[in-house]
């Protein structure tokens, strides 16, 4: 008997069909230990020594493998193709030699690109060992992100008060969504006017020309800027006669995209399909690791972690045959294509991202995937068939005319193209995804019959004002394709750093575009101020291609690290002379456009308009930065910091702006800015009536009929159909909510607060009684399956929670295992989850959470910890969660020790 150790007990169960029965394979559910959520994990003075932790369901998981060890005549560890996987395998090893189990036993490493039967047994006949120079690799950024996330974190808590946590790539990717809101706030818009005339050929066919050149010159993109050119260029083009100078068709070809990268898909699917990284990535994981075809598990595409664009050979073999058979043979170019990476550092370990079988059509695999499954294999299908199939070949016509006016002279120019064959435009086009610039081709219609030196008709003459526009921000999309150029961070953190930044509440994403929260300004501020070389993009990019300089053996890990920590150690012992005001000075200078926006009346933004003589400035105090006066106590002026300068300017008035009067008091309604944000009043004195703007609402948005309804909360609802007490709704501290005898549950929304009816809060409020929901307000999950009953008593049923799905009991919830489908779970395999869930729930007191925030800066040291860190913090003890959460600054969330790989 062979033991074969896969991370997935998804994989775990088809690879076991593939092998037979003289295999047996286990799974280790990810990592099986990590670096502890806590300082002094990795010993700079003792040669970066790291101190690894194998938490309860990791021990137990080590055990099964050790046992299975014992038995065995070989091991093969077979964990994921990348960096990850290795150490996933390296840990697993280094576990089993501790525990003596290994002795002369054979142990073999094999990777496989796809999980299909051929790719798994020729893994199996060409093992090898352990790649130390990529575990080395692995070890330098863990520890690298440890450093930075447990040293630089605490500065931002001591010299910035409401800062979470900072990051080796994190910050960098903030740093470039914060630069671009800077550049959009410098932004002056330029006028320019376009000039085109309606032609008319002598055959009656109309077509539009644009102007080219004038006045003897050409003239270059937005060369028109003032009305007064515009008008006398018109009117030179309104009394003009027009004559063809020369029509030319040049045949043209357009090339298809190389298959996806884990980066070109998530900016694929952002654009086409509206999915953020993350649900890209946990998609593809579902695709790869199997889904069941009538009773055989395949996995229908392969490892989506990757930055290399080749296939492999049997695969464009596939490909050429599957476009010969639906598309034709004119599809099939007469070679195959080959295709190098542009992205800076790629190191092309993989194939491209492909389906395993190309005569797999999406519409045969229609029937076995769900909804999201479905599009992005259909996505990931036709780009990579694409990709082996002839060029587009099209048409370009450009046609150059003479406007002649007396003495003076204008040249216009029509362009048009024709797609004389699709090719690979037939299966997939590229063109205006996300984040790219449209392609000059799609703005060109088709131009109808023109001849040289023929005269053309007017019909109309158009001048056309527009004004230049700042760069965009970056979507999800946009960002990653940006950090993928400057080479920052790798395919599988792109996701994992996005939810971070979004986490942590540094930017806020509104239709798709990434806003930075002034929280996220001032956190890059103060790095760029006092840690400029650590959120540089070259140094950042620079410590990437040294970890890739590890992994291929050219440099000593450990040498890295020395180098890095001298400096960074020094920077971070600098900072313990910094005083408050050196920072507020530095910040009020980056941040002025955000801080102090323009007035209106042009008056100095920095001057107090309560009191006419204070100077205004950035405060830092318990609950983060806000604008104050410089003469406190004398005047008591505060605002908040907000990302929308109109906000600001309302607020820095400081005057209550009127919405009206209530219907049913008659007292005047205002809404008004306090040190903690934006609110609606009613009436004046203590007595009043306040409610502060939910989350989603701005002041902007605020009208009367808004306010009122804001005010009369709590609504009365209704009375409970079983105990006859009212429920009503509300807006509390943790959001919308329901009450009712005293016991809460969570709306989903604020509108909720207001249209939700008696059935359905009867519902809400039955599910949170169900025991499915933790905390004061969160409601419970609904159940996905009912899996039958416990032996000792009640139902088990699976439920999709925030943290993915879980089977539940009674109060007991048990998070299920990385890339297990809750579809597929038994109750036999639910109950010991559960089991292990319930000894967990210990008697013993609960320990405070002091550390809560050094927690937060683990999870925030390597982005790719993020997600399981919540799943580890969720396996808490709830009494401990309850004491954490009395606990001052146990707002950070609770981060920690990444036992399971992230599926994005």
């Amino acid at each position: 008997m062979n033991l074969v150790v896969v991370e997935s007990p998804a994989k775990a169960k088809t690879i076991n069909k593939y092998l037979g029965s003289g295999y047996k394979v286990l799974a280790s559910f990810g990592h099986v230990r990590d670096l502890p959520a806590k300082d002094g994990s990795v010993l700079p003075d003792q040669d970066f020594e790291m101190l690894w932790e194998v938490d309860a369901a990791s021990a137990k998981r080590v055990k099964d493998i050790a046992d299975a060890v014992k038995t065995s005549d070989a091991v093969y560890l077979a964990t994921d193709p990348d960096r990850e996987g290795e150490a996933i395998s390296w840990h697993v090893l280094d576990l089993l030699k501790k525990k003596k189990v290994i002795g002369a036993k054979p142990v073999k490493r094999v990777v496989f690109n796809a999980i299909t039967k051929k790719a798994v047994l020729d893994a199996m006949a060409h093992p090898r060992d352990i790649d130390e120079p990529l575990v080395d690799a692995y070890l330098a950024r863990r520890a690298l992100d440890y450093l930075v996330g447990f040293n630089l974190s605490p500065v931002l808590w001591r010299k910035l008060p409401g800062a979470r946590s900072a990051g080796r790539v994190q910050s960098v990717a903030l740093r470039l969504v914060c630069d671009r809101e800077s550049e959009i706030e410098r932004f002056v818009s330029e006028e320019y006017w376009n000039i085109s005339a309606l032609l008319k050929t002598p055959r009656g066919d109309v077509f539009e020309a644009r102007l080219a050149s004038a006045d003897g010159k050409r003239l270059a993109a937005r060369a028109i800027g003032d009305g007064d050119r515009a008008g006398r260029l018109k009117d030179l083009l309104e009394g003009a006669s027009y004559v063809v100078d020369s029509v030319e068709a040049k045949p043209t070809k357009r090339n298809p995209s190389p298959p996806f990268t884990t980066s070109t898909l998530q900016q694929a699917a952002s654009s086409k399909l509206g999915f953020s990284a993350s649900r890209t990535m946990q998609v593809a994981q579902k695709l790869y690791e199997g889904i069941d075809l009538g009773g055989e598990t395949v996995g229908l595409i392969t490892y989506m972690r990757t930055d290399g664009v080749q296939m492999a050979g049997e695969a464009i073999d596939a490909a050429r045959r599957a476009i010969g058979h639906q598309f034709g043979e004119r599809y099939v170019p007469e070679k195959p294509r080959f295709y190098a990476t542009k992205a800076k550092n790629a190191q092309e370990a993989h194939e491209a991202i492909r389906p395993t079988d190309f005569t797999r059509t999406p519409e045969q695999m229609r029937r076995f995937l769900d909804g999201d499954m479905l599009k992005l294999y259909d996505l990931v299908w036709k780009r990579g068939i694409a990709s082996q199939m002839a060029s587009a070949e099209l048409e370009r016509t450009t046609v150059e005319i003479t406007a002649k006016n007396g003495g003076e002279t204008a040249g216009l120019r029509a362009t048009g193209s024709v797609i004389r064959f699709d090719g690979f435009i037939a299966a997939y086009t590229d063109q205006k995804e996300d984040g790219d610039a449209p392609d000059e081709d799609d703005e060109d219609g088709r131009l109808p019959e023109i001849n040289a030196r023929e005269s053309l008709g007017k019909e109309k003459v158009n001048a056309t004002q527009h004004f230049t526009e700042p760069p965009p921000r970056y979507s999800e999309a946009s960002l990653i394709k940006k950090m993928e150029e400057l080479g920052i961070g790798r395919p599988s953190t792109y996701a994992a750093t996005l939810a971070t930044l979004r986490d942590r509440e540094y930017v806020v994403i509104d239709k798709r575009k990434l806003i930075p929260e002034p929280k996220g300004r001032l956190v890059t501020a103060f790095l760029e101020s006092f840690f400029t070389r650590y959120v540089e993009y070259d140094f950042t990019a620079s410590l990437e291609e040294k970890l890739d300089q590890i992994s291929a053996g050219d440099l000593n890990w450990k040498d890295v690290l020395r180098e890095f920590w001298t400096n960074f150690f020094a920077q971070i012992e600098d900072t313990k002379e910094l005083r408050v005001t050196n920072v507020l000075d530095a910040l009020n200078e980056i941040l002025a456009p955000l801080v102090f926006p323009k007035r209106e009346d042009g008056s100095d933004p920095r001057i107090c308009q309560v009191c006419g003589t204070g100077k205004l400035s950035l405060k830092l105090g318990k609950y983060g930065a806000f604008v104050g006066c410089s003469n406190y106590p004398d005047c008591n002026f505060t605002r908040q910091l907000s990302s929308d300068g109109n906000d600001a300017e309302a607020a820095a008035s400081n005057e209550p702006q009127s919405l009206g009067r209530d219907p049913m008091t008659g007292e005047e309604i205002t809404l008004r800015s306090g040190r903690f944000g934006p609110y609606v009043q009613r009436g004046d004195g203590k007595e009043a009536k306040r409610s502060s703007l939910p989350k989603g609402w701005t002041p902007a948005t605020i009208d009367h009929e808004k306010a009122v309804a804001l005010l009369s909360l709590p609504r009365d609802i209704g009375q409970h159909p079983e105990t006859g007490k009212m429920i009503s709704s509300g807006l509390g501290r943790y959001g919308p909510f329901l009450l009712h005898d005293g016991k809460y549950a969570n709306l989903e929304s604020i509108e909720d607060v207001f249209s939700v009816g008696l059935n359905r809060a009867v519902a809400v409020l039955a599910d949170k009684a169900a025991g499915g929901g933790k905390g004061r307000g969160r409601t419970a999950a609904a159940a996905l399956k009912e899996l039958g009953n416990h032996p000792e008593g009640g139902a088990v049923t699976v439920r999709d929670g925030r943290y993915g799905p879980y089977v539940n009991w009674g109060k007991v919830n048990a998070t299920l295992p990385k890339g297990k489908d809750p579809q597929a779970i038994t109750l036999e395999e639910a109950i010991p989850l559960l089991a292990e869930r319930a000894g967990k729930v210990s008697t013993k007191p609960a320990k405070a959470a002091p550390k809560a925030k050094a927690k937060a800066a683990a999870a925030d040291g390597e982005a790719d910890a993020a997600p399981a860190a919540r799943r580890k913090a969720a396996a808490k003890p709830a009494g401990a969660k309850a004491t954490a959460a009395k606990t001052a600054g146990a707002k950070a969330k609770p981060a920690a020790k990444a036992k399971k790989k992230d599926a994005s």
